[in-house]
């Protein structure tokens, strides 16, 4: 799964990310100032003459540019005393709860009020309060306002916390607040991979270190490794994966805590303020029945068998739910304070849900327990949504694009940007993981549900899902179902560099691949009236029917232009059916729909990036090289591609290349030069011959300067034309120069450097050099980035590459990229752009270098879990729900184990 950047995660109670947006942008809009990085202020005009003495200069022009100069500083003297330094001051603030010491606590300016509310819900002394408000004189703070933009805060102001009447959804988050502190040590959630709640080992592998509040410190630790990974060991237990279950014993606080059987309330205590019943059992074993009104809580005089919902005597009426449960419970007041402790003494980052889930592949067989919370969560119709907004959907499409549409001229509001995308995304992968387990588990109705299982495609809380196969043929070509399964994943690649790229006005769809089951699910948001019209209608830019009727679009000409020119891809001409070119800037399979928004978005982006040629049987031959290393390999489809890493890499490589081709040149022109020189000092010397003869050879000296200075001039334009890119005319001479240069590197025009790569061209004479360059891509990933990831000295000198070149990053051999296990080595090897079906290659040449050893054997087992995972995922689509368990048990019993193995029995009680 992949989608995503970074902000707060524990922000349930921000439900309404739409009117912070309106809040943020209402509130740039009235701020005009701007900010300034590092104290400059960049102005590019436009306007400026070239200035490598190529324009042509008159008195006239001398005097216009001297007046337009002058201006221009005065315009910056001036715009310079309108700049407003922005940066994060931090300042104390004392808050001031009831019932509670007043305490400081360190704020930033550029922090929200929101922040504050969150931090006061975590903290030991106030946290059981959720429904309170910030006022400062008298003056309730804006939840969305910046710390910076509050009138009179400044520091050591004093903020008081004032308890609010609570409504149905306030009381809700209240009691949902209630039981996550409960619940906030148990690691049940974790295990069950539900509501961001991921595993942390952090404080019991540094024994609580980390928080640097041990007084009594060990003189020596026992640094002994235990029995069970010694290699004499016959017994591996997995508990040892687990090592923080010996601390998880935790004093239950209360024994019963849910919602009561008489909810609702019926209408004549509506008007009275009900708005839920509670049902408590406390360690005393003792049973309550509390309501909660606006006020706050008190028990009523319920029974299991009545409904009274007077005030019992006394009714301990509370604006928290746990300041009731602290005066009838003394058991809960102690354990709950422990409890407090317990989890002070854990990192901040532990305390906090992830961003993103994280699941782990082994867990306990923990004791389950009671918890109507959490089984009222599983049955509400919530759909991914805030737990107290039931019945609510999110617009996905609206936030995500929304969130990319805000400001970010200055720091603050690029900053204010990045939390608010990460925000959006992190939940979109939330809700779109339950959604696709879902999907694979039958809980949701498909939009098609005439059609194949395979060929179904659902729509739940406004995401739209699809299964992996190639259900109409689309890929009977390239690979059938394998081809299906992997095309979802160079989708996600292509969204990917499309959004890092972040071209105004060209919109992607949040997009999930899910694997669940065996079953890869693609989730991704809806384009507003995508639904309302056929696919026909829709599609302005691109083909649906693989190219038969090709459509084209100025304005998705012009925003993918763009995008190419740092993704390196070429515009080109295709041909429909009608034998008629149309010129594209994608791959013919990328789409282009403007929505009922009016945004332009792009979607199929599966080719964004060349071929592998390496993986492919073609009819073209490849480079000895590259067959001395047992390629082309037949792969199980044909959607290989190459990374967009590994082409930014070449592209580097070929300019380097193309830069000491002309300073060779340029070196050419210095030698002629100095004979030159010598001829001409030479001439000058011979003194004894006629006066004819002097004058001639100052005849030639004058030309030969002349010559001179012109190969100067020529030498100067060479330079600036390669190190600033600037457009100028060439002389003939050194035309031939970059000619030399661009044909020697490949590049596609010869009067500059220009490495792209074009998708499909059967028109521009190009084509073969389009075709080498892809060869030449799939070369440089073999021939150069794997060894230099490795840095084999013997590979290199193997494949006739000079040291000096590809040795300047010793990759693992330095130990500057160490990774420590599969998840680490694959990363570092994306970085270099290296796919992992290269794995096999890099585990080969790790194999040849003693120092190593370690690397390979992680390599090998990534090799075999990796290969294992293939066989795993079509053994889990034959497997039935109910022997789920077994099937699982049974093929890791096969891979992990290498006695005999007996089939699996199904339990009598199954």
């Amino acid at each position: 799964m992949a989608l995503g950047a970074a902000v707060n995660s524990e922000s349930k109670t921000n439900n309404n990310l739409d009117g912070a947006i309106d809040k943020v942008n209402k509130s740039k809009q009235e701020d005009t100032k701007s900010a300034v990085v590092n104290g400059n202020s960049e102005n590019i005009d436009t306007k400026t003459p070239l200035q490598n003495g190529h324009a042509d200069v008159t008195p006239e022009k001398l005097a216009k540019d001297a007046e337009e100069s002058e201006k221009k500083e005065s315009d910056e003297s001036k715009s310079k005393d309108e700049v407003v330094f922005i940066q994060d001051v931090g300042f104390s603030v004392k808050i001031v709860s009831p019932g509670a010491e007043p305490f400081d606590i360190q704020v930033s300016s550029m922090e929200l009020v929101q922040e504050i509310h969150q931090l006061l819900m975590d903290r030991e002394d106030t946290c059981h309060r959720t429904c309170f408000s910030l006022q400062l004189d008298g003056n309730t703070l804006d939840n969305f306002a910046e710390l910076k933009n509050i009138e009179g805060l400044k520091e050591g102001s004093l903020i008081k916390v004032v308890e609010e009447p609570y409504t149905m959804r306030e009381a809700r988050i209240h009691v949902r607040h209630v039981r996550d502190w409960l619940k906030s040590l148990d690691s049940a959630d974790a295990y069950n991979g539900v509501e961001c709640n991921s595993l942390s080992f952090l404080n019991t592998v540094t024994q609580g270190d980390i928080l640097e509040k041990k007084k009594m410190r060990p003189e020596s630790v026992d640094c002994t490794p235990p029995d069970h990974i010694m290699p004499e060991s016959k017994e591996r237990p997995l508990t040892a994966l687990q090592p923080q279950l010996k601390d998880q014993k935790v004093p239950q606080s209360v024994k019963v805590l849910t919602t009561s059987a008489w909810n609702p309330p019926p209408g004549y205590r509506k008007i009275h303020g009900d708005l839920m019943y509670l049902y408590v059992v406390t360690l005393e074993d003792k049973h309550y029945y509390i309501s909660a009104c606006s006020r706050g809580f008190y028990i009523n005089q319920s029974t299991a068998e009545e409904f009274n919902p007077k005030p019992a005597t006394p009714s301990h009426l509370c604006h928290s739910l746990i300041e009731l449960l602290n005066q009838i419970s003394p058991q809960f007041k102690r354990n709950f304070a422990l409890l407090q402790k317990k989890r002070s003494q854990r990192h901040p980052f532990e305390r906090v849900a992830t961003p993103y889930q994280l699941y782990a592949w082994t867990a306990p067989m923990m004791e389950h327990t009671i918890d109507a919370i959490r089984a009222e969560d599983t049955f509400s119709s919530k759909l991914g949504y805030e737990e107290h907004i039931p019945g609510q959907t999110r617009d996905w499409n609206e936030e995500l694009q929304t969130t990319r549409e805000l400001p970010r001229k200055t720091l603050p509001e690029r900053l204010l940007r990045e939390r608010a995308i990460f925000k959006v995304h992190s939940d979109f992968v939330m809700a779109a993981t339950r959604g696709a387990m879902a999907v694979i588990d039958g809980n949701v109705m498909a939009i098609n549900p005439g059609e194949e299982a395979k060929m179904q495609m659902f729509i739940w809380n406004n995401i739209f899902f699809s299964l992996g196969f190639d259900v109409r043929d689309h890929y009977k070509e390239l690979g059938g179902d394998a081809a299906a399964f992997v095309a979802p994943r160079n989708d996600l690649q292509g969204v990917r560099v499309y959004s890092a790229v972040d071209l105004p006005g060209l919109y992607t769809l949040g997009t999930v691949v899910i694997d669940y089951r065996g079953y890869r699910v693609t989730a991704q948001s809806i384009i507003p009236g995508i639904l309302e019209r056929e696919q026909e209608q829709s599609v302005v830019y691109g083909s649906i029917d693989f190219g038969k009727t090709v459509l084209s679009h100025p304005k998705y000409l012009d925003l993918l232009n763009k995008a190419g020119q740092q993704l390196k891809i070429l515009p080109h001409h295709v041909l429909n059916d009608k034998d008629e070119p149309v010129e594209l800037c994608s791959s013919v399979e990328c789409k282009g729909i403007i929505g009922n928004d009016g945004r332009h978005y792009i979607l199929d982006l599966l080719r964004t990036f060349p071929p592998d040629v390496n993986f492919l049987q073609l009819d073209e031959e490849l480079s000895k090289e590259v067959k001395m290393l047992g390629f082309p390999i037949k792969h199980k489809h044909k959607l290989c591609c190459l990374r967009q890493e590994l082409i930014d890499s070449f592209v580097d490589s070929r300019y380097m290349m193309f830069i000491k081709y002309a300073a060779y040149h340029l070196q050419q022109l210095n030698i002629r030069k100095s004979d030159v020189k010598a001829i001409s000092n030479q001439a000058i010397e011979e003194k004894t011959e006629k006066e004819a003869e002097k004058n001639e050879t100052n005849k030639e000296n004058k030309d030969e300067s002349k010559k001179e200075q012109m190969e100067d001039e020529e030498a100067k334009k060479i330079v600036e034309s390669i190190t600033d890119g600037n457009k100028i005319e060439l002389e003939e001479s050194t035309k031939n120069i970059v000619k030399t240069a661009a044909i020697a590197v490949g590049s596609l025009k010869d009067t500059e450097f220009d490495i792209r790569i074009k998708h499909c061209d059967n028109l521009d004479p190009t084509i073969a050099k389009q075709r080498q360059l892809v060869k030449d891509a799939a070369e440089f990933l073999l021939t150069v980035q794997i060894p230099t990831f490795v840095s084999v000295r013997d590979a290199l000198e193997r494949i006739n590459f000079e040291e000096d070149d590809f040795l300047q990053i010793r990759d693992c051999l330095d130990h500057s990229s160490a990774p420590m296990d599969g998840f680490t080595l694959t990363e570092a090897m994306h970085n270099r752009g290296i796919n992992v079906r290269y794995l096999g290659k890099v585990t080969n040449l790790l194999a040849k270098v003693k120092q190593l050893e370690y690397l390979h054997s992680i390599a090998v087992a990534e090799l075999l879990l990796r290969s294992a995972k293939h066989i795993f995922t079509v053994y889990l689509q034959g497997s039935e729900m109910m022997n789920l368990s077994i099937a699982i048990a049974h093929f890791l019993n096969c891979f992990l184990y290498s006695g005999v193995v007996s089939n699996p029995v199904q339990g009598v009680d199954e």
